[in-house]
């Protein structure tokens, strides 16, 4: 029935969508978060290379996740799957405690984290595109807000995760931080256990749709994005610590400050988007990240302070690319709505995936971190070129690109009209 999904009952359930979407972030970057500690002698003792291909598991993973999650929310429900991605989370957070007790053994322990990484990529794989469609089912009239919201808190909690990996390293007890996550995790499976979570749309029941042709361009666009956010969210502390001369601490600071902006901007443009365009600061972010990623290859030892700042400027670049990317495809690819926000994640994940793994063989070739960093510049500038073809200039008959933004939710509420008739 409608009274299912308004009221009181879609407040809750959206504001338990974004809580799992702050919990997500925490968890996503946990690893991450904890490289200095992967890579310690005096803890897992893992090489650059070693601490790059851990990451492969969770990229194969999140990618076959996120292309199943569209089909498997027609065969079992949308709410089943996102349980099934908190499950998976809460099992990766479980392995990584466990490996704690065999760090200094790696034929041990780095199967366990590579098994514990392979669960944390299907969990994001199934969690993170359900999580934004139901953003968009509860916020009909305010996609892309809804989603910047969401994916801001998803942003917070990637923010954290470093700021409690910093706390818990000085108070020697680091692996408090997956125990963290497992708490959060499970709290969260018993809270979403009891609501109806209901999103299912007309696309979700019409079974499979033909790709368009537009999706691939979406796809390469987000595909590149995920190269130019995991070099900044997988490799700055080390480019801090190694290149810079950081301390952990200031390693730790830099990461929790690009994680850092990147909410703060998601915050902010969902806040004035009807004084700045949601389609002009998709053009203006590219740009953004440009100037980052040269500054950062710019930098020496001692500039530790600077490196923070530049890292915190990658942020804001990278901030509401993602979730805008979600928003404008739901909007316009309606031929396969229901899937969009996997497709797009699964793009994610490949970019994620090159710049996890594919920086470790390059710096073992003898390439620093801050010629990586330089090179990544190139891969934004192609970001910046094809963010206009993304989102192309549309104009109304009055001149207005505004009416755009107005036709884009106008035809978001007829979406959401469409859903509810289908579950009645």
């Amino acid at each position: 029935m409608r009274t299912a999904v308004t009221g009181n009952a879609a407040v809750v359930q959206s504001r338990v969508v974004n809580l799992a979407g702050l919990v997500q972030g925490i968890v996503l970057v946990t690893f991450p978060a904890a490289s200095t500690i992967f890579t310690s002698s005096r803890y897992y003792g893992l090489s650059s290379s070693q601490y790059g291909d851990m990451f492969l598991p969770q990229v194969v993973t999140a990618i076959a996740a996120a292309l199943l999650g569209a089909e498997l929310s027609r065969r079992i429900t949308m709410k089943r799957v996102y349980l099934l991605g908190l499950t998976a989370s809460l099992t990766a957070m479980v392995l990584l405690i466990v490996s704690v007790f065999v760090r200094t053994d790696q034929a041990a322990a780095y199967p366990l984290l590579l098994v514990a990484t392979a669960f944390l990529g299907t969990g994001f794989g199934l969690t993170v595109p359900a999580l934004n469609s139901y953003a968009s089912a509860f916020h009909p009239a305010a996609v892309d807000s809804a989603v910047l919201v969401l994916n801001a808190l998803l942003g917070l909690g990637t923010v954290l995760a470093p700021v409690f990996v910093a706390i818990f390293v000085g108070l020697g007890i680091w692996w408090c931080l997956p125990l963290l996550s497992a708490v959060l995790l499970a709290g969260l499976l018993l809270i979403s256990i009891r609501l109806p979570l209901q999103a299912g749309g007309a696309g979700a029941k019409r079974g499979r749709q033909p790709v368009p042709r537009r999706f691939w361009l979406y796809a390469t666009f987000i595909l590149l994005y995920g190269v130019c956010e995991t070099m900044n969210g997988n490799w700055s502390q080390l480019e801090m610590t190694r290149q810079l001369g950081a301390s952990a601490a200031q390693a730790s600071i830099a990461l929790a400050a690009f994680w850092g902006m990147v909410t703060v901007g998601r915050v902010g443009f969902a806040a004035i988007d009807r004084w700045l365009s949601p389609r002009l600061v998709y053009r203006l972010l590219p740009v953004v990240l440009i100037a980052a990623f040269l500054l950062t290859g710019q930098l020496s030892r001692g500039d530790a302070a600077l490196g923070i700042a530049v890292f915190a400027l990658a942020g804001l670049g990278c901030s509401a690319l993602l979730p805008l990317t979600i928003s404008f495809g739901e909007t316009e690819l309606t031929a396969m709505s229901a899937a969009v926000a996997g497709g797009i994640i699964a793009c994610y994940q490949v970019g994620y995936g090159i710049a996890a793994f594919g920086v470790g063989p390059l710096a073992a070739a003898g390439l620093s971190l801050s010629a990586v960093f330089r090179g990544t510049a190139i891969v934004a500038a192609v970001l910046a070129g094809l963010s206009l073809l993304v989102v192309p200039r549309r104009r109304t008959a009055g001149g207005s690109e505004d009416g755009d933004r107005v036709d884009r939710r106008a035809g978001a509420v007829g979406q959401a009209q469409g859903r509810d008739d289908a579950q009645k």
